[in-house]
């Protein structure tokens, strides 16, 4: 198995008068009183591959947003250990740390942080300069981002003459000029309208399949979550209930509380074949393969029209991983039969 990306094993956030000492009695003791502290994160270890997206969900307070603080070093953990290409960020001098973020991450966060004496263009540029980047090369790369984000008009402005979601954008582009290799975003599609909300969605995951970058995303959106994530991780209260994948979520919640995220999805939007696809042991299943990952509401016509009980399975080379069973499917289509 390859190293991980992220690597977090066993984080503690903790605010207070003295957060170790609260830290070290919450492991020995889970109920014990605040004590005048706040349990941000609590006994957090995930590990997220290379390439991989993971949104990281819940509602406010539930520690998310601290979490990414946390893997990005702009807070320190109360105790624990988070790697990044399996180096120990907390061990990093200022220096390193300052190295690291400039050559490996981007952050996008909600507070757009823009410079309201740069225009546009120069925002975009800022870190490019910051490296060291020659003016030509760091304006050409601004100007090729302002494009993706819909901003190539308005690269003259200043912060204060764009709109909240046009804010965002910048940020997003100049988050996104120095092509990083791991990226934290927090909720940074809040403040756009639906229609560009949708088209910055279709955005990244373009980039995802163009790329082997490593996305952290915040939201608290649940159909963004499962539009965009390879795996989703559920916090409440500074733990992480379930991480896993968007089908399994939907299939099997581990508790009440994820459980509770799912109520009113159309769970046949979500699941892919894949999902519901078992082993062939040998035998035979005839008819035209379903690609593991198309989803079963997008296979319903075929579920409809077909009179075979199972229909084969492929992965995306082609190849027959499985079956699917067709009762099974119409279930989750359109609900179990009473």
């Amino acid at each position: 198995m390859s190293e991980p990306a992220i690597e977090c094993c066993n984080v503690w956030k903790v605010f207070g008068p003295n957060p170790v000492a609260h830290a070290r009695t919450l492991k020995q003791e889970p109920s014990a009183g605040s004590d005048g502290h706040v349990v941000a994160v609590r006994d957090v270890t995930l590990r997220v591959k290379r390439g991989e997206m993971l949104v990281v969900m819940g509602l406010s307070g539930s520690g998310k947003s601290t979490l990414v603080r946390c893997l990005s070093r702009l807070v320190d953990v109360t105790d624990g250990v988070i790697k990044i290409d399996g180096q120990d960020i907390g061990s990093l001098s200022e220096r390193d740390l300052i190295a690291l973020r400039r050559e490996k991450m981007g952050m996008v966060f909600q507070s757009f942080g823009l410079l309201p004496h740069r225009t546009v263009l120069e925002n975009v540029a800022f870190p490019l300069e910051m490296r060291g980047q020659s003016r030509s090369a760091r304006i050409a790369r601004a100007r090729e981002v302002l494009a993706l984000v819909g901003l190539a008009e308005r690269e003259d402005y200043y912060p204060r003459e764009l709109s909240g979601g046009q804010q965002q954008r910048v940020g997003i582009a100049r988050s996104l000029a120095i092509e990083p290799d791991i990226w934290f975003l927090d909720e940074p599609f809040s403040a756009l309208d639906p229609l560009i909300r949708r088209e910055m969605q279709d955005e990244f995951l373009r980039l995802k399949q163009l790329s082997d970058r490593t996305i952290v995303f915040i939201t608290h959106d649940f159909d963004e979550a499962l539009r965009l994530a390879d795996r989703i991780a559920i916090m409440k209260n500074g733990a992480i209930e379930q991480c896993d994948t968007p089908d399994r979520i939907v299939l099997q919640p581990a508790t009440d509380y994820v459980a509770r995220f799912t109520q009113g999805i159309d769970r046949a939007r979500v699941v892919h074949a894949g999902a519901l696809c078992t082993p062939l042991n040998g035998s035979i299943v005839e008819g035209a393969p379903v690609a593991s990952d198309v989803t079963i509401r997008a296979l319903s016509r075929r579920l409809v029209a077909e009179t075979r009980a199972l229909i084969p399975v492929a992965d995306s080379q082609g190849h027959i991983i499985g079956s699917l069973n067709r009762t099974q499917a119409l279930d989750l289509l359109l609900g179990e039969a009473q």
